[in-house]
């Protein structure tokens, strides 16, 4: 049997899996960070920190990376590992490792990976340049790789389908290497690449309102209006001006300037892109807008919005106004950073924050143990997961810190790593006294005609079993009123439903199901449970059509 050291890396949230692509993409950005605000984090004596932590994932890919057509991009078991709740210390799921090859192709993992050690080893370069040699020579070799074989790493590798599929292909991520690759070399040939292949690989054709682990592209736009700004660009300056065209049209839809095409909001006022871990699309918009900002304002420029023109100083205040909202400045005054201030999450969807430590329990706490002992527990985390970003509120600014609510209580390396930087780059320039951000929360101000899901689900695998050949789950599902106001009835709309469900009452019509008839009412904040049967496949789709209040 063929053997690698994988040991290092980063475990991807609460589980014991290291995901390569998330990974890669959270080196890339905590280097970005490192490059555009390294003053303001020498500032606040936190530079080493940030390097450290950056050296530990590189160290990590330069293992990963055991020839130049080869990379491990996974290690553990996504499905395996959920079904257990247990310490790093006591963990028993398998570590099974997964690579692409030249016959496994992954353009999309190969190049993030590319990018992180390109965009790195700038980072480095004044600080260890032999490093910074050598972190460039594998993002040379990654990148060639990702270019000449390509493919999605998701058609091959099964393993990472089901958790980090590369929905927006690779083309963002080829562009997105070769960019960082020209930061980091300043050879033109790389810049060439982006302004050959701009349209075929999407760059110029895609206008997007998300940047993430996955989509590239509103990174790619903006680093090259970077160039563009400061007045470089050469022979490729016209095709930069189409990148720097879908540049602002991020912008200004983050900004609610665009028109009809603006990202949407929550009533307080957060950036809020989808219902699973929103807080990640949060910490990634806010950095391009912070450093965005700080492109105009170096360059003299203003973005000119279709609802108008927006200064410099303004898109940093609507950072500012992301950035607060998320450390507490929001209608529940919860601070989704964890161990920020006085109310933060205390039921973190971690297994390390939620299993005290083999200081305190010596004993093994088995797989099973866990969920009975600590996942469902009522109790506070008996660790505080210090700096944690949790995957934040829903719609309408309602939170439940709950371990089971894994949408939104859980942390993710790809929701902390942006985030650092915003706070480097604001720490450095504090808010003007009694000023308050453009689409900001302004407490005690009530919000109106919120819109959005009145009920919030919390999803639950609690048991299941093998039956004829056949897997089954026994979901459970708690729905809590969020809405402010007691729900008098409600018809819900259950999509996907392969067995019996309880807790319900079916209607007439197909998918339809009502409150069950001895519930009359619901009062803001009460939750209720509902349990169904699944034959295999993912959860059922559960959705509110029509409610009432009074």
């Amino acid at each position: 049997m063929f053997q690698v050291d994988l040991v290092g890396g980063y475990y991807d949230a609460g589980d014991h899996v290291k995901f390569g692509f998330p990974m890669a993409h959270a080196v890339t950005m905590l280097s970005w960070g490192v490059l555009e605000f390294e003053k303001e984090m020498v500032a606040a004596d936190e530079l080493n920190r940030a390097l450290d932590a950056i050296r530990w994932g590189t160290n990590y890919f330069l293992k990963a990376h055991t020839q130049p057509n080869v990379l491990w991009v996974q290690v553990g078991d996504g499905d395996s590992d959920h079904l257990c709740w247990e310490r790093a210390e006591d963990m028993s799921t398998p570590r099974t490792a997964s690579k692409i090859d030249t016959d496994h192709p992954g353009s999309d993992v190969a190049g993030e990976t590319a990018a992180a050690l390109a965009s790195a080893a700038k980072a480095f370069r004044h600080y260890d340049s032999q490093y910074a040699d050598v972190l460039l020579l594998h993002a040379k070799q990654l990148f060639s790789f990702a270019d000449t074989f390509r493919g999605k790493y998701d058609d091959t590798l099964q393993c990472a389908k089901k958790f980090y599929p590369s929905a927006s292909g690779y083309q963002d991520e080829l562009l997105w290497a070769a960019v960082w690759l020209y930061e980091a070399t300043g050879d033109g040939t790389y810049l060439g690449y982006v302004a050959r292949n701009a349209e075929s690989l999407g760059g110029t054709g895609w206008a997007v309102r998300e940047f993430s682990w996955d989509n590239k592209y509103a990174g790619v736009q903006v680093l090259l209006s970077k160039i563009l700004l400061a007045g470089g660009g050469g022979d490729y300056a016209d095709t930069l001006k189409q990148f720097h065209a879908k540049a602002e049209f991020f912008m200004c839809a983050c900004l609610q300037k665009n028109g009809g095409n603006n990202v949407k909001t929550t009533p307080g006022g957060l950036l809020y892109v989808a219902d699973w871990n929103n807080m990640q699309y949060v910490s990634s918009a806010s950095f391009l807008l912070a450093v965005y900002g700080d492109y105009l304002a170096e360059s003299g420029d203003a973005l000119n919005c279709p609802d108008g023109q927006v200064k410099p100083a303004e898109i940093i205040a609507y950072a500012r106004n992301q950035a607060d909202y998320v450390l507490g400045k929001n209608p529940l005054s919860m601070s989704y950073m964890v161990g920020h201030g006085d109310k933060y999450p205390s039921h973190v969807h971690h297994r390390g924050a939620s299993i005290p430590s083999v200081s305190a329990v010596s004993d093994t706490v088995g797989c099973m143990d866990g969920f009975d002992a600590y996942y469902n527990s009522p109790g506070a985390d008996p660790n505080v997961l210090h700096g944690a970003l949790v995957g934040g509120p829903d719609g309408n600014d309602g939170f439940v810190d709950d371990r089971c609510n894994y949408q939104r209580a859980e942390p993710t390396l790809a929701s902390a790593a942006p985030m650092c930087s915003v706070f480097a780059r604001l720490a450095a320039e504090p808010a003007a006294s009694g000023a308050s951000s453009p689409g900001g929360y302004n407490p005690p101000a009530p919000t109106h005609g919120q819109q959005g899901s009145p009920l919030e689900f919390v999803h639950t695998v609690t048991h299941s079993w093998t039956k004829d050949g056949a897997e089954y789950y026994r979901h459970a599902v708690t729905y809590i009123n969020t809405c402010g106001q007691p729900i008098t009835y409600v018809k819900l709309k259950i999509e996907e439903l392969t067995g019996p469900i309880y807790g319900v009452s079916a209607t007439q019509d197909k998918e339809m199901y009502e409150f069950p008839s001895w519930l009359t009412r619901l009062d803001a904040g009460d939750k209720r449970d509902l349990v169904y049967i699944q034959q295999g496949g993912p959860p059922a789709k559960i959705s509110v059509v029509e409610y009432k209040t009074g």
